[in-house]
């Protein structure tokens, strides 16, 4: 089973690196691909790649190993960078939401409304709630109490895990873990439903080719938004523990969706 494990995450991690790799090289090198929709593709490559790095290097190192093991400092870094990363990509899908939308429900004025200064400005604004994401959580996690036991029932370091790990009472800890992470997923998610609403409220006036070219224009993007969203709601908006199924969810929004 270790080997299997070990041959399928691999071929997975290299697919979701080279294939974003070239995403961002496409974009980046080819002058025809400057319309903001391309502008944002390229930022959730960046993170895709950035994000599947964080956890599958070590998980498939532990397939390698009977004994599992990962200090502490590496533990904290790992709930750094999910979070930071993660943060920043659920509000990127957000903003492509966005832009989605517009391109749809106003053609003529999309150049001029998604302008050069918004889309850096859209993407600043995600990558600083990813940071202030990320650091809200690991300064309440890094000052808890751990003194033992130090085996965690998961592939990788996450609130949850290490909540059931902290020689403290971790009830207000577990509601404020649902509060933040549940909160960022839930508030983008309404978000993205408002910018589809108005996608499917628009197309009412178009042709059915219009129609189904629309659609095909988001169906990957609604795609990508179902693995991230759907996991997350399930693993975050709800009281603190690690349940059986925790480990399977995770995989489709770690490894999965970044492929």
């Amino acid at each position: 089973m270790q080997k299997i494990i070990l041959f399928m995450f691999l071929v997975i991690y290299i697919i979701s690196v080279v294939g974003n790799v070239f995403i961002m090289i496409t974009i980046t090198a080819s002058p025809l691909l400057r319309p903001p929709m391309y502008f944002f593709l390229a930022r959730p490559s960046f993170i895709d790649a950035c994000y599947s790095s964080i956890n599958t290097p070590q998980l498939i190192t532990d397939s390698l190993h009977e004994k599992r093991t990962i200090r502490f400092n590496g533990c904290m870094t790992q709930v750094f960078g999910e979070h930071f990363f993660g943060g920043a990509e659920v509000i990127l899908l957000t903003v492509m939401a966005y832009d989605c939308s517009v391109a749809i429900c106003k053609p003529l004025h999309y150049t001029s409304i998604m302008s050069q200064h918004l889309c850096r400005l859209l993407v600043v604004v995600s990558w600083v709630g990813g940071i202030l994401h990320a650091t809200i959580q690991i300064l309440f996690i890094v000052q808890l109490p751990f003194c033992g036991p130090n085996i965690i029932d998961h592939f990788m370091c996450d609130l949850n895990p290490l909540l059931s790990l902290a020689c403290t009472d971790t009830h207000i800890l577990g509601l404020f873990v649902a509060a933040s992470s549940g909160f960022i997923c839930l508030l983008n998610f309404f978000l993205l439903l408002i910018s589809y609403v108005a996608i499917v409220h628009s197309l009412k006036n178009h042709s059915l080719e219009g129609r189904l070219k629309a659609l095909s224009t988001c169906a990957s993007h609604i795609m990508v938004v179902v693995l991230v969203f759907v996991p997350c709601l399930t693993v975050y908006m709800r009281p603190a523990a690690t349940l059986p199924f925790d480990k399977e969810v995770t995989v489709f929004y770690t490894m999965i969706t970044p492929c």
